[in-house]
């Protein structure tokens, strides 16, 4: 019984994590619309300059020890040592603080240098800005591991979506404090950037009152052995092995998680030093830039969406894994591959012929219409390339989906480099769409190879090609019949209105052509569609309108 509830705890666990981090995600990305909308695209341009390399250095300061200190409370926990659990905590938190405040210094003794490097002198007071973000935020995250040691996954869940809501609503309410005032652009984009600081002091603050608080309800017993007796103060590790313990952990887990920020960091560090190569100044070079980021958010949705869904891969794999059940692994892996490949290209084909009224939609004006286009083609690469990655770590190939994403990031550096002088940010986008389809391409090929599958040429380009050329054309001519509609109701050709709603039917129109097609052409069995939420309910409809 104790066992079943230890499974039910860590389910419920689970599930409430993803759903924070869902949420978390959705707030941290669409906030990037209203900055736009509000600030413009210099100022968009500038906080999208500085964010990947931010979200760089909290990458190495924060990524691996959350699961290192949750794994050693988890330990001490279950000798029944909690006194060992606070040490850790104790330990991890100087050690996070120090780590921060030493990266705090850096980021803002050191912003003029790195401001040379990118070749932009508006982004230094954004980088000082961004550098009080890690006074909180790595101390933050040793927290939530302490929690999570425990298998109480709710501090972490609310404090992840009360760290985004803080650093949202600062950064918008500085935006309307500095406008009013007539501030420069580059000081509007430190104030957006203090959201980041001020998301971080929230969530370090809930936090601690969730400690405080446990402290309070469940006080550590009097030092001594613990219960059982089988564990005492002179048996636990001293402060240096236990620091040594927390780093073995946490290190290759951060080395693997900067493989993601490094290819976003590849554009800071070149796309607005070759535009400028090309005669543009300081601002121009940051507005183009902000055009070209646009379409980032849509995309890194998909990506978002693609990490949730793999989730629902990954314990089938696991369990597939330990009862050494190969057929079960190809036979899960396989329709994940098929899953995400048929997500990411009807999120790119839809992103893509829909663009000029989902731009203007979002940002007012059509500017950057054609790089957004071709940024959409990155959405097809990247779902395949975020789930063949997981399904490679699910498999204990750890390494290797990281050396591929650092791969790819040389590539894209070296495209950039090529390409941008010529085609501008188009270029750029180009870059990425190429970069993220070899991600794709390596990290397929490879767990192909390791389980063996087979792929159909009918299956996984002659049919995927008919379906999203049928969805393409439906979206398309759906959007043009409505930008007719609503010319002859009065409303204005090429508003906002008149986007809103060529982007909302040709979306509609395009999610039904699809899935008809997908089913039609049997590209989607009846079997696969059952399992996806209500799908039981959707085939049977189908086979209502005799559609299957």
């Amino acid at each position: 019984m104790k066992s079943t509830d230890s499974g039910t705890k860590l389910l419920q666990g689970a599930f409430i994590l993803s759903v924070a981090a869902i949420l978390s995600k959705l707030i941290g990305t669409l906030q990037k619309i209203p900055l736009q909308n509000i600030a413009g695209d210099s100022v968009f341009g500038i906080y999208n300059t500085v964010y990947p390399f931010y979200m760089m250095f909290i990458t190495l300061a924060t990524a691996g020890f959350p699961i290192a200190v949750s794994k050693l409370v988890a330990e001490a926990n279950a000798k029944g040592d909690r006194e060992e659990g606070e040490r850790v905590l104790r330990v991890t938190s100087l050690l996070l603080a120090l780590l921060g405040g030493l990266l705090s210094i850096i980021m803002y003794q050191f912003a003029p240098q790195i401001s040379t490097l990118i070749d932009n002198e508006e982004v230094v007071l954004s980088i000082r800005t961004a550098s009080f973000a890690f006074l909180f935020v790595p101390v933050m995250t040793g927290l939530r591991g302490y929690f999570q040691g425990l298998q109480d996954m709710v501090p972490t869940a609310v404090s992840q979506i009360t760290e985004q809501t803080a650093r949202v609503t600062v950064m918008l309410v500085l935006l309307f404090i500095l406008i009013e005032r007539g501030a420069e652009a580059e000081t509007v984009a430190a104030g957006a950037m203090l959201g980041s600081a001020a998301g971080g002091a929230a969530g370090l603050i809930l936090m601690w009152i969730f400690w405080v608080r446990r402290r309070k309800r469940q006080p550590v017993p009097p030092e001594g052995p613990a219960r059982g007796g089988n564990s005492s103060k002179t048996e636990r590790k001293s402060t240096s092995a236990l620091l040594i313990s927390v780093l073995r952990y946490a290190i290759p887990v951060a080395l693997g998680s900067i493989a993601v920020p490094l290819m976003n960091m590849v554009d800071t560090f070149t796309v607005p030093r070759l535009l400028k190569l090309e005669g543009m100044n300081d601002m121009e070079t940051m507005r183009q830039f902000g055009v070209y980021n646009r379409g980032i958010p849509l995309v890194q949705l998909v990506t978002m969406l693609a990490v949730s869904l793999s989730v629902l891969f990954i314990p089938a794999i696991a369990e597939a894994k330990v009862r050494n059940d190969q057929r079960a692994i190809r036979k899960q892996s396989s329709l994940a591959l098929k899953w995400f490949w048929l997500i990411g290209l009807a999120a790119a084909a839809g992103m893509a012929v829909l663009a000029q009224p989902i731009n203007r939609m979002l940002y007012v004006t059509p500017e950057g219409t054609d790089t957004m286009r071709i940024l959409a083609l990155t959405a097809a690469g990247s779902a395949v390339s975020v789930i063949a990655a997981a399904l490679l770590q699910g498999l204990g190939a750890v390494r290797a989906p990281a050396l591929i994403m650092l791969a790819a990031a040389a590539v894209k550096t070296l495209l950039n480099e090529l390409l941008v002088p010529l085609l501008g940010v188009s270029g750029a986008a180009w870059s990425s769409a190429a970069a993220y389809a070899l991600a794709a391409l390596l990290n397929a090929l490879l767990l192909a190879r390791l389980l063996q599958l087979r792929v159909s040429l009918s299956a996984g380009l002659l049919k995927p090609a008919l379906v999203i050329a049928a969805m393409s054309l439906a979206a398309a001519g759906t959007a043009w019949g409505a930008e007719t509609m609503t010319g002859a109701m009065g409303i204005a050709v090429g508003g906002r209105t008149t986007a809103l709603v060529q982007s909302l039917l040709g979306i509609a129109a395009g999610i039904v052509i699809f899935v008809l097609g997908a089913v039609r052409t049997k590209w989607i069995t009846a079997a696969e569609l059952a399992m996806l939420p209500k799908g039981a309910k959707l085939v049977k409809l189908l086979r209502k309108l005799k559609m299957m």
